[in-house]
């Protein structure tokens, strides 16, 4: 047995849960694994997370975790559900906690994720879907009304420091196609000139994201990290987990990951259908609100996180062996496609067109071999 599981023994035996029947849960591409406990009738959810950032970002000297604001422990995970829960959002009760050893048994939510109910194409109790996806968004609506807040206490007297979508995430993730799809997809390096051309573009965006109210956004609001409680009511019926890496930053962030989901089809249709319905809602729900100033950064952040997942996938694919990961890129490429029509992403489009588009494999391949 190794020392990790030694320790977890112990946290299970001093919560009570040391005869639990243990069963493993899907992971995502973090450190984190997850299992699902029963005891007695009674259910939850372990998170196993050894602190510690994780590896080395492309051709740099600090963590990719570290550059781009990522959560390394579990504090931020207990930080933000309070904080969620303060604000009447269903985040995960916990059960028990080690924060030393990055141990936490959570409330479980059951299976009813998003993308399971997508693919069925309504809820459990016969919700439809549509109804869902609104659902959703007034979640965000509420979610966005109560601001950008700084320091939320963790329960052991310390407090987490909410970081702030700044420029360091910014080029860190904008040159994620350059470092790794590029490489892996195109057979190509990315030049000195190409990258000062393309940080160039990204330099002239930025202030589309920054304009508008600032908020605290989840930053992975899509299906694998929704779970949908038919037995609830009002907000609560929408479940929220992997929440950590939250920031602090534009209104548009969070809407355009849930309505261009990265792990689910989202037809163009329902996409506009449901984003005119958050435009209403956050009209009616706030003074400051400027749909106009919202349709830009919903583009341009639409674009910035389709082109970071077409870096992220062969990623997952060379540096981790993740090569399932990589089914997602057609998906990808048709959300980004959506993006760059909007005027002011004129001269981004011209650039992805000639150095990631043209010529390229077919999505899902690499460089002349199946992915």
């Amino acid at each position: 047995m190794s020392e990790r599981e030694e320790l977890l023994g112990t946290f299970l035996e001093r919560a009570g849960w040391g005869t639990a029947t243990r069963s493993f849960l899907q992971g995502d591409a973090s450190l984190r694994r997850y299992e699902r406990l029963a005891l007695n009738g009674t259910k939850g959810v372990l998170m196993d997370w050894p602190a510690g950032p994780d590896a080395p970002a492309n051709g740099g000297h600090a963590a990719y975790s570290k550059l781009a604001h990522l959560a390394e422990d579990v504090r931020p995970f207990v930080a933000v559900g309070s904080y969620l829960q303060s604000l009447g959002l269903r985040a995960p009760d916990i059960i028990a906690s080690d924060l030393e050893h990055g141990f936490l048994l959570l409330e479980d939510f059951g299976t009813a994720d998003f993308g399971g109910v997508i693919d069925k194409g309504e809820g459990p109790a016969g919700e439809a879907l549509d109804d869902i996806y609104r659902a959703g968004l007034d979640v965000l609506v509420a979610l966005q009304q109560a601001g950008a807040p700084g320091s939320l206490p963790v329960g052991d007297g310390g407090t987490h420091d909410v970081p702030s979508f700044d420029d360091g995430i910014y080029r860190i993730e904008t040159a994620m196609p350059l470092d790794w799809y590029l490489p892996v997809v195109m057979g190509k390096e990315a030049g000195d000139e190409l990258r000062a051309e393309y940080d160039a573009i990204w330099t002239a965006l930025w202030p589309r994201i920054e304009a508008g109210p600032r908020t605290l956004f989840l930053r992975d609001f899509h299906s694998p990290n929704i779970l949908w409680q038919s037995e609830r009511r009002g907000l609560e019926r929408v479940g929220l987990i992997d929440y950590q890496d939250a920031l602090i930053g534009s209104l548009a962030y969070d809407p355009v990951s849930f309505l261009q989901d990265a792990r689910r089809d989202v037809p163009v249709e329902r996409e506009e259908a449901m984003r005119d319905y958050y435009v209403q809602a956050m009209n009616n729900a706030d003074a400051r609100f400027d749909a106009e100033e919202f349709e830009a950064a919903y583009a341009v952040l639409g674009a910035e996180r389709a082109l970071r997942l077409m870096g992220l996938w062969p990623r997952l694919l060379k540096r981790d062996n993740k090569p399932h990961y990589m089914v997602h890129m057609a998906r990808t490429q048709d959300y980004l496609r959506r993006n760059l029509v909007h005027p002011a992403l004129s001269d981004l489009a011209r650039f992805v067109e000639n150095h990631f588009l043209k010529d390229a494999p077919a999505p899902g391949q690499t460089a002349g071999k199946q992915a």
